[in-house]
């Protein structure tokens, strides 16, 4: 993926709905921009390289930027301005801002529509490295991307273009919650999906971390993510600590468990016995958020508080509970539960305003 700067300053220290800043954070940020060309253009690539990194003047941005408007303008020279701006907004904070105030961003959303793969990746890599720029996500929206990164992110030629599409809606829809709507109003959403499902080692992990975003941006997406099928393959990645991505799928369950078609789903796919087992020998993060999903499931709703418990959860949280390592507002979480459990036709734990149910 493309990028050099986390995904925005503006981000949450955490991605738990806790607001505890002490959390570790489960989500790094987009890869960086991984260029891969074949030895002959190995050495021009690696000049052009080291001239990109260095601050670009506007005259040469306004140039480049001239020649993807050029109607004339053949394919070679598109791909060579493409690169030159994708370089650019790569390497140097300024630059980004430069580039956005030029007028380059709509030429650049037009790139993901022409028929040359390469400018398409070059035109999709380019507006995710200008996103790192939050004064540039409004712009980059406002000019349209947001449809065409949806189409590149369905049917790019390559890989690394899907991947970029992806990373470049998570970062759009951190804008604010309109813009996250959007995105997955446009059909974001299935396709993030079966990237989680099919995608390799780093197509997963941005689809679990733009499909988070998508659904604490806008409640909406929660639903279509439920309907698109997500709860199966984050469940999968969450019995297999092999994938890497205990943590990231957990965290978009939990945002998913926290409505009516969420949890049922995540109790139909077969989530209690993870979530119990994560409880029981998961990391400290883990057991965290395994507790919390727990207690949205059994809330209000005293069968699935049954198959809980006869889950075997009441030793592992009790176990959480007394530990001299867990923080105080989990073993609060913990006992909780721990009721819930021991008396699940009580009343539901929102009738009680002492009662912690969510993250905080």
């Amino acid at each position: 993926m493309d990028s050099d700067a986390s995904i925005s300053p503006r981000r949450p220290s955490c991605y738990s709905d806790s607001g505890d800043s002490s959390c570790s954070e489960p989500f790094s940020e987009c890869g960086s921009d991984d260029l891969s060309f074949n030895p002959a253009a190995a050495a021009g690539i690696h000049r052009l390289l080291l001239s990109c990194a260095a601050e670009a003047s506007d005259g040469s941005i306004s140039s480049l930027v001239a020649e993807l408007e050029s109607p004339s303008a053949s394919v070679d020279s598109l791909r060579r301005a493409a690169l030159e701006l994708r370089l650019l907004a790569k390497h140097n904070p300024d630059n980004r801002i430069r580039i956005a105030a030029s007028g380059a961003v709509r030429p650049l959303v037009a790139l993901l529509s022409h028929a040359d793969p390469l400018l398409q990746e070059h035109g999709i890599t380019a507006l995710l490295n200008l996103s790192i720029c939050d004064e540039n996500k409004a712009i980059i929206v406002e000019a349209g991307a947001i449809r065409p990164l949806v189409r590149s992110l369905k049917s790019a030629a390559s890989p690394a273009a899907r991947e970029n599409a992806a990373c470049a809606l998570l970062r759009l829809s951190q804008l604010d919650g309109a813009a996250a709507a959007a995105v997955g109003r446009a059909g974001a959403i299935p396709l993030l999906v079966s990237l989680l499902e099919t995608g390799g080692p780093r197509g997963k992990k941005d689809a679990a971390t733009a499909l988070y975003a998508l659904c604490s941006g806008a409640r909406e997406n929660r639903l279509r993510s439920v309907e698109a099928g997500a709860v199966r393959p984050l469940l999968d990645l969450m019995s297999d600590p092999e994938s890497g991505m205990v943590d990231k799928a957990a965290y978009v369950l939990h945002s998913l468990v926290g409505f009516a078609e969420g949890r049922s789903a995540a109790v139909e796919e077969g989530g209690i016995p993870v979530l119990v087992e994560m409880v029981e020998v998961g990391t400290s993060r883990q057991k965290e958020i395994a507790t919390l999903s727990l207690l949205q499931i059994c809330d209000d709703n005293a069968v699935y508080r049954t198959m809980v418990a006869r889950e075997g959860a009441i030793p592992p949280l009790v176990a959480l509970s007394q530990s001299s390592s867990a923080r105080p507002k989990l073993k609060t979480k913990a006992e909780s539960l721990i009721e819930m459990l021991r008396q699940p036709r009580s009343a539901s734990l929102r009738a009680r305003p002492s009662a912690i149910v969510a993250a905080g």
